[in-house]
């Protein structure tokens, strides 16, 4: 969804409207006399940060490599089957 915002607005809090854009893919149409004016968004290309719990889901929808892909395939599940379980709690507590 596009959010609006004034000209003004869009001015005075410059780097907090950039950081929305960068960090969470946000679009504006930025108004000026109550028309809008321009429209800003994220840079083409643009990917959205992931976190390290999304790798299993990443991995899972990867296209198909043929024989190459099944020694890799096997690979990964041979590392994944070798890690330690990661623990819910806060270590810091």
């Amino acid at each position: 969804m596009i959010q609006t915002i004034t000209v003004t607005d869009a001015v005075r809090n410059f780097s907090e409207l950039l950081n929305s854009i960068r960090y969470r893919g946000e679009q504006y149409t930025i108004m000026k006399g109550g028309k809008p004016a321009a429209t800003i968004g994220p840079a083409a290309g643009f990917v959205k940060e992931r976190k390290l719990s999304d790798l299993k889901e990443i991995v899972r929808n990867l296209p198909h490599l043929g024989e190459d892909g099944d020694a890799f395939a096997r690979d990964i599940s041979q590392a994944i089957a070798v890690q330690p379980p990661v623990s819910e709690d806060n270590p810091w507590a």
